[in-house]
């Protein structure tokens, strides 16, 4: 097991109603003024809109609101927003969605004190200062909501990358799994999927950290059989809960302790697909490439897989436990090939070209131009 450093910022506030406490943990840290962000209008049809509203309302805490944030968020949309707080002069960000909306307002926390925001994606620029960051989640998928990580798509140069620093942990997550029920199940199956992919990018990265192995094990089983109830009945609040915690879990430190930090090929290649192709959710674009990756790294090393497969799957055979895996994504409608996801043969290059210009692919197995287009051939 590697030596670790562990510290988690982000105090989360779980549970039914608890959204309700969020304007007086606002006025309890002295801020008077916030920018909402939020996606396209589903909070006001969930009725979270209305409680967030309410809580901030009570508390006297002045707010504006900042909408139009997509799947897959733009850099656009993040500098538009940052305007929009330094014209506001407001002390804090607060996000209002899922995974989308939690990255934008991080990024906006950060980027109200940057000439130009993209330089700290590129490397060229450090994060010294940000607002403080609160989140009200919606979807429980990429985990964003209780770590120091944020995605954002650069829609000129076709880049989707990604920052990290300690200063833009939300101060403070409310999850309600209740107000995720009335989300269509292949939102929370791609959810599931997005949770799940972020554990194996740590899971096959080193065997020594058997305790944190042991803990991802049970998350990932967990995982599958609370989407599976949630399949039936999406009013399950002791699936949803469970799930929504699992989904947490996954990204915020704990998964990964001890194992090297994790391969990511598969999201760095993942994320290359969403900038050709916007519309192609994240969590689904994973459910296409982590099988194929698994099934191209097993033929070099069956043994790093016998774990997982054995563990996760109840199977002695890697081939077995992957042929489980797809076909329980497939049962939850999502995609199983590239030609699936809406991508052409003869983008293949295109997407080979944007993968790759990523610093690296890979830590188990660092992949060359041709090793991603056989991946890539084998996913599509």
């Amino acid at each position: 097991m590697d030596a670790f450093s562990f510290c988690n910022p982000t105090r989360i506030e779980f549970g039914v109603g608890t959204i309700r406490k969020l304007g007086m943990e606002l006025k309890k840290a002295d801020i008077k003024s916030c920018l909402m962000v939020a996606g396209g209008g589903s909070i006001k049809k969930n009725g979270v809109y209305e409680q967030v509203c309410e809580s901030l309302e009570k508390a006297e805490i002045h707010f504006v609101e900042g909408w139009g944030v997509q799947p897959n968020p733009t850099l656009e949309k993040v500098i538009e927003l940052c305007e929009l707080a330094k014209r506001e002069k407001v002390e804090a960000v607060l996000g209002v969605g899922g995974g989308s909306v939690i990255d934008t307002a991080k990024t906006v926390s950060a980027g109200v004190f940057l000439q130009d925001i993209w330089n700290a994606f590129s490397g060229k620029e450090k994060i010294r200062n940000a607002l403080p960051v609160y989140t009200v989640l919606t979807l429980s998928a990429t985990g964003s909501e209780m770590n120091g990580n944020a995605v954002i798509t650069n829609t000129k140069t076709m880049q989707k990358w990604g920052i990290y620093s300690p200063l833009i942990y939300p101060r403070l997550s409310i999850i309600d799994p209740s107000v995720q029920s009335s989300l269509p199940f292949k939102q929370t199956a791609n959810g599931a999927m997005d949770a799940m992919a972020h554990i194996l990018e740590y899971y096959f990265a080193d065997d020594r950290a058997i305790a944190t192995l042991a803990i991802d094990d049970a998350l990932l089983k967990t995982i599958v059989e609370m989407t599976d109830r949630l399949q039936n009945n999406s009013g399950d609040l002791l699936a949803r809960g469970n799930l929504a915690w699992c989904a947490t879990l996954a990204l915020n430190g704990i998964s990964g302790i001890g194992l090297k930090g994790g391969d990511w090929a598969c999201h760095d290649i993942q994320h290359a697909f969403s900038a050709l192709h916007p519309e192609i959710a994240h969590g689904e674009g994973l459910g296409v490439i982590f099988p194929a990756w698994i099934e191209y790294m097993s033929e070099k090393d069956p043994t790093r897989f016998l774990r997982w497969a054995k563990n996760v799957w109840d199977e002695e055979n890697v081939s077995r436990a992957l042929h489980r895996f797809r076909d329980k994504l497939e049962s939850w409608g999502l995609a199983k090939s590239l030609r699936d996801l809406g991508i052409k043969e003869l983008e293949l290059p295109q997407l080979v070209k944007l993968i790759m210009t990523s610093p690296r692919i890979g830590m188990v197995s660092r992949f060359t131009a041709v090793e991603v287009e056989s991946l890539l051939m084998l996913a599509f």
